[in-house]
């Protein structure tokens, strides 16, 4: 026997038995046994057709129907073919016993569909009887063929004629009241073919009074195009007043079943339809966010090297300029990126909202790509532009100090080089070997006057020193000329301690021959000294260069200086004490007429010299005076621009962090439709953006700040970046809590939820909500599920009332905590993929919908292909593209393997796995 199990599993053992009133029953017997002549040969010619459209899909057929069905096999094998279910074996021997046991166990399968079977034994069968084998396969076609055709509520004979009526409703010429005579002239054939094929027959042409052309015409059409095999021959209906219903019937049957088939086809294809096109639509939005991606992180990539650059620069120019382009980058290069990432994120919440609704697996992008690799490379952003900042300050600040020093290094430097300017000269010349005793005298005091200046300047070089190693440890740019002019003057300065040193040993040796001297020259040259490198420290002072960075540090500046003036009158004694000295000379000589020959031999500093030094001091003390004032207005300005920002800053941090506590508060408390909440937030987002100028008001006075070099601001405790952030936070945190609530409408919407049920699914969330964070724990969440009535052991929706957490937990403990843990943990690794520990809103709506709506399915799919592909395995390109739009067949011929199946033929398509791999079952 043929296996053709595999085509058709439509009917089952339990499906519904046709109902026949015995006396109907008998009666129609009765009638049977009088056929008519014709109508019987009308039945053999249809049912025998009708028997073999079915059995060559097992590779066999019929001659003649009394006979092919005498031993029961291709009865048995009939039977198979139109229910789909496997019989018992039938005996294969050639007596009569065997060929009653087959036809007795074809009868009993019957009986088994709830037909009852009167005055049909085996026995007449075996005989070859007619009229009771022309009755047996009557009653097979009343169950398998007309049996199910159901109508508005009407079933078999009724529906099948009310289908009929339907559909030839609107053709002229065309009125089916019955089976028999509403057929004869052929119009209603050629009417049920025009109307679902209308390019088979031009009905306009048929005539009413040329019923054999009509019957011919349909009946070919039929058996060329429609796969329904000739079942009467049109001579017969024509030439009989009556013609027979039973065949009528079996053979309008075979028409139904073709034409709901393509209406099923159709439906199916339909479905397939709406299925690709949600899942090319999710291709889209897959590719928008993979390039959306991969451009947020190919900028990141490329700005982090340069926020990390930390390659310093030589002047302070240099450094500002690379200020003002870290400037122009948090100005006009990084918003945008800001509002591409917040986009990217909500992209993303809509695209995974969209699957869940179309039953799609969730989304997950190419590695690297996912929302947390971009939230951990803005992070990274974020502290690379943070450390670059810091880093561009603190050497705008080294820099700075680098100026000063060297500037200081260079004043000092040339002073010093000015006073050893001829000291070597001075230190070798030979003249105390031609002097005089008094000359020699006067040059060994003139030499410890000069070693008591040069100790004075010992400081001096070493200050130089001192700067010019602070100077290489800072990274000065210059500093190997730095390094040259230090090692110059330490050089000179040892070589002048060492000519200091020879020439004061050569005068004590001829100090001997010299005996006398003018104490008031020494006295004179030993107290001008001292008070000359005074007044040389007191004019350095005068004019050294400062920096400060507070009012404090100027004040104190200011203070030293008023310190200064104040020993002022006592210099100036000194300094007359001084002179007075030189004046005594002056009056001695002249009082013992004593001629002098030149200045004081001691020394080198002169009155003259000592008054215009003097003289030089008191011209700088007022410029000075100047100097300090000046800088503590421009403090007294930055002080302003402190607290003119710290004022600011003092309202807008604040508000910052009560807009973003009010939105945390009305993402659990909204209350009213999704629409009017989502109304009041964009409302309260354009309250939020309304206040940029705030922040824009606070730009502009950190600009002002930074540009006048200010670095600290005790006033406030907010800076402008925890500001931006904050800011950019509020902006997110908006964009997500509307996003969060158009994905609760695509919800609604896609899965037809009322907004009863969101209103209690909100407040069931909020209840059980404790901590306001927007998310529930695991116990919370299952106390959540219970108390909407969800079963969780059971895995179905009960309504048992509201349940607080108190009620939950007594629950627990009185059922002994087992309310089906297997199950709970399944619907958390729906819920929560991430194992976070937290369920959220938008995960508990989804959950919730996929619970309580419909979606389509993997099989469902798969069946509607199997409908396109007339029940076969696998499908092909030539039926794709007849049953689908020209896209979407196009679509499924570029993704569909090769089908390789046992039955496979050449261009065959394997639709089973395609479908599969549409709900992430396999790889598409």
């Amino acid at each position: 026997m043929v296996d053709y199990h595999a085509s058709n599993n439509q009917a089952s053992s339990g499906g519904p038995s046709v109902y026949m009133d015995p006396r109907e029953q008998e009666n129609d017997w009765d009638r049977d046994l009088l056929l008519d002549p014709a109508w019987e040969k009308q039945q053999r010619k249809t049912f025998t057709a009708w028997c073999n459209s079915h059995l060559r899909k097992a590779g066999t057929q019929i001659e003649n129907i009394e006979e092919d069905f005498r031993d029961g096999l291709k009865l048995m094998l009939l039977l198979e073919v139109i229910s789909g279910e496997r019989l018992p074996k039938p005996e294969r021997g050639k007596m009569r016993v065997h060929k009653i046991n087959n036809v007795n166990k074809a009868l009993d399968y019957i009986a088994g569909k709830g037909v009852k079977l009167v005055s049909i034994g085996a026995e007449e069968i075996v005989d070859g009887n007619a009229k009771m084998t022309l009755g047996m396969i009557w009653t097979i076609i009343l169950r398998f063929a007309i049996q199910d055709i159901s109508v508005e509520e009407t079933s078999a004979k009724e529906g099948l004629l009310l289908w009929c009526q339907r559909k030839t409703a609107p053709y002229k010429n065309v009125n089916v009241q019955n089976f028999h005579i509403s057929w004869k002239d052929g119009l209603a054939f050629n009417a049920l073919i025009h109307r679902h094929r209308p390019e088979l027959i031009d009905y306009d042409k048929l005539r009413k009074d040329d019923p054999l052309t009509n019957l011919n015409n349909a009946f070919e059409v039929a058996e060329k195009y429609l796969d329904i095999p000739k079942m009467m021959d049109a001579e017969d209906i024509v030439n009989t007043a009556r013609p027979d219903e039973k065949a009528i019937m079996t053979y309008v049957s075979s028409f139904y079943h073709a034409f709901s088939g393509a209406q099923k086809a159709e439906t199916a294809a339909n479905r397939i339809c709406k299925v690709l096109a949600v899942n090319q639509e999710n291709e889209h939005l897959m590719e928008d966010y993979e390039k959306l991606a991969s451009d947020l992180l190919e900028w990141i990539r490329r700005t982090i090297p340069w926020l990390e650059n930390r390659a310093p620069e030589k002047t302070m120019a240099e450094m500002q300029q690379k200020l003002e382009d870290f400037r122009d980058y948090r100005r006009v290069h990084k918003p945008p990126k800001v509002q591409e990432k917040c986009q990217l994120e909500i992209n993303f919440n809509t695209l995974q909202t969209k699957l869940r609704l179309s039953n799609r697996p969730a989304f997950m992008p190419s590695e690297g790509r996912m929302v947390s690799d971009i939230n951990g490379s803005w992070h990274n952003l974020e502290g690379a532009e943070k450390g670059y900042e810091e880093w561009m300050l603190n050497e705008i600040r080294r820099l700075e100090r680098l100026d000063h020093l060297a500037e200081k290094f260079r004043q000092k430097a040339t002073i010093h080089e000015s006073w050893t300017d001829g000291k070597e000269a001075m230190l070798t010349q030979k003249d105390y070997e031609t002097a005089s005793l008094s000359e020699v005298k006067a040059l060994l005091r003139k030499h410890e006057a000069f070693e008591s200046d040069l100790a004075a300047h010992q400081d001096r070089v070493e200050q130089i020193a001192a700067i010019a190693q602070e100077l290489n440890e800072l990274d000065y740019y210059d500093s190997p000329s730095v390094n040259a002019r230090c090692q110059k003057i330490c050089e000179q300065w040892d070589a002048l301690g060492s000519l200091t040193q020879s020439r004061r040993e050569s005068l004590e040796r001829t100090e001997k021959q010299l005996e006398s001297i003018d104490e008031l020259y020494l006295e004179y040259a030993k107290r001008a000294a001292p008070f000359n490198n005074w007044m040389e420290g007191a004019m350095e002072d005068l004019q050294d260069m400062f920096i400060v960075h507070n009012i404090e540090e100027i004040q104190g500046l200011i203070t030293a200086h008023e310190q200064f003036k104040s020993t002022l009158p006592e210099a100036n004694k000194e300094r007359e004490a001084i002179q007075a000295i030189q004046a005594e000379v002056q009056k001695i000589a002249q009082y013992n007429g004593i001629k002098l020959s030149g200045g004081n031999p001691y020394t080198t500093i002169t009155p003259k010299s000592i008054d215009n030094k003097w003289d030089k001091v008191e011209q700088l003390v007022p410029q000075r005076d100047r100097a300090l004032q000046e800088e503590l207005a421009k403090q007294q300005s930055n002080d302003h621009l402190r607290r003119k920002f710290a004022t600011q800053a003092n309202i807008v941090g604040p508000w910052i962090q009560t807009k973003m506590e009010e939105i945390g508060r009305i993402s659990i408390e909204m209350n009213g439709t999704l629409e009017d909440q989502l109304v009041n937030l964009r409302e309260y987002e354009q309250s939020i953006i309304e206040y940029k100028p705030n922040i824009d008001q606070l730009e502009g006075d950190h600009q002002l700040i930074q540009e006048a070099l200010i670095f600290d601001n005790k006033y406030t405790a907010y800076t402008m970046e925890h500001l931006r952030v904050g800011w950019e936070q509020l902006l997110t945190t908006i964009a997500r809590t509307i996003n969060e609530i158009e994905n609760q409408i695509l919800t609604r919407d896609a899965k037809g939820i009322s907004q009863e049920q969101l209103h209690e699914y909100r407040t069931s969330f909020n209840h059980f909500d404790k901590d306001h964070s927007g998310g529930l724990m695991a116990e919370e969440f299952k106390a959540c599920l219970i108390s909407l009535g969800y079963d969780v052991e059971n895995n179905k929706t009960k309504r048992t009332g509201q349940m607080d957490m108190d009620n939950y937990r007594a629950l627990l403990v009185a059922t002994g905590n087992s309310l089906g843990d297997a199950e709970f943990a399944r619907i958390m690794g729906i819920v929560d993929p991430n194992n976070s520990g937290v369920v959220t809103f938008q995960a508990f709506i989804d959950f919730m919908s996929r619970e309580t709506t419909d979606t389509d399915t993997a099989d469902q799919v798969i069946a509607s292909f199997k409908i396109l592909a007339a029940d076969k395995n696998f499908i092909t390109a030539e039926e794709l593209r007849r049953e689908l739009p020209p896209d979407q067949a196009e679509y499924c011929i570029a993704r569909m393997a090769p089908y390789s199946g046992p039955d496979a033929k050449p261009g065959a398509l394997d639709y089973m796995s395609f479908s599969t791999a549409l709900y992430g079952e396999s790889d598409l």
